[in-house]
């Protein structure tokens, strides 16, 4: 097999593995550190902001990508059959005593397969690994090859976008391009960078990042554990009951059966007072409010939802058994987002103690 066979190979799985990495560069880059490279006078930068500024010159420069991926697979699958298959033919043939018609199907098969792997792995997955690890550095890298494929794919990309766009149509779907995606180590670093130019304030900027990890924390992260709770048995007695009152700083108790990790219901302070005040000594049973129960794993930001969803204040938090771990509270979730703003001078609920 001539040496220029193999390069023409290696070309064609250069060029497939540079619009993979063009694409998830451009999809993956954010335009803000583009903008500030091209005010830095990179002159890349400048080449690739106007690429990433919309989504409809995104959408261009992906298209561009994707013909780019097909025509190269395409030109690489006919070469490698019109090449390596007529040349493996006549080894099956003298080695395996097939027939010149079957050895030349199996050497097309096993061409396809041997070709299809090596492009899926140094094509495909690698300059996409690479891409997504370091989106800016790849989109820097590849823009000058992209321009140059956007001035000869120009006439084939508005064509086939008005042809999607038509399929879309008719399945009455929307398309809406291609946007940029952000993790959240990402959206961290734009928070940073909004502050460092002015635009946040330092306590903005802790409230930004403590509402974006607010969905990390599960309710086991930011429950009251049981042994610092202050809980009424359900079968004290009413003067077991006042005195727990009494001696306790918050206005909602919880009430267990045998067992503090077995809670049965809350008791609101003011219900207590109002009823007695009317009606004298009652039943705790008749006392207490029910309580709403809460996996352990459920996120922060699900808590708080679910709090303001059944209009109550507080939950057991329970383990995979439904045993009771803790209490958390409306308040708990709203300290963890908004910090010490959010903590009042009182606590108002049989949450966490004074320190």
């Amino acid at each position: 097999m001539a040496g220029s066979t193999w390069a023409i190979v290696a070309i064609l799985i250069l060029a497939n593995s540079l619009y993979v990495a063009a694409e998830f560069g451009a999809v993956g880059v954010r335009r803000s550190r583009v903008r500030r490279l091209a005010e830095d006078g990179n002159w890349l930068a400048r080449r690739l902001l106007p690429y990433v500024e919309t989504p409809s010159t995104l959408d261009r420069y992906v298209g561009t990508s994707q013909i780019g991926i097909t025509v190269s697979g395409l030109t690489l699958g006919a070469f490698a059959q019109a090449t390596f298959a007529l040349a493996l033919a006549p080894v099956l043939t003298a080695h395996f005593g097939l027939a010149p018609v079957t050895a030349v199907s199996a050497a097309a098969v096993v061409v396809l397969v041997v070709l299809t792997a090596v492009q899926l792995v140094l094509g495909e997955l690698v300059p996409k690994a690479i891409a997504l690890q370091y989106p800016t550095e790849t989109a820097l890298a590849t823009v000058l090859p992209m321009q140059w494929s956007l001035a000869v794919f120009r006439p084939v990309i508005k064509l086939l976008n008005g042809a999607a766009l038509l399929v879309l149509r008719l399945f009455g779907a929307d398309d809406h391009g291609h946007h940029h995606l952000h993790s959240p180590e990402e959206i961290d670093l734009l928070i940073a960078e909004s502050r460092d130019g002015g635009l946040l304030e330092p306590e903005e900027q802790q409230r930004l990042r403590r509402a974006l990890q607010l969905g990390l924390r599960t309710a086991r992260d930011l429950l009251v554990p049981l042994d610092r709770l202050t809980m009424v048995d359900a079968r004290a007695t009413w003067e077991e009951v006042v005195t727990t009152v009494a001696a306790s700083p918050f206005s909602r108790l919880p009430v267990y059966r045998g067992t503090r990790d077995h809670i049965i219901g809350l008791l609101r302070v003011k219900d207590l007072v109002d009823r007695y005040v009317v009606e004298g000594p009652l039943p705790l049973e008749r006392l207490m409010r029910p309580v709403v129960q809460v996996p352990a794993t459920l996120a922060a930001d699900r808590v708080l939802a679910l709090l303001r969803e059944r209009r109550v204040h507080a939950a057991v938090v329970a383990d995979a058994t439904g045993r009771a771990l803790g209490l958390i509270t409306i308040q708990d979730v709203l300290t963890e987002l908004l910090g010490s703003a959010a903590r009042p001078a009182v606590p108002p609920a049989n949450a966490r103690p004074k320190k």
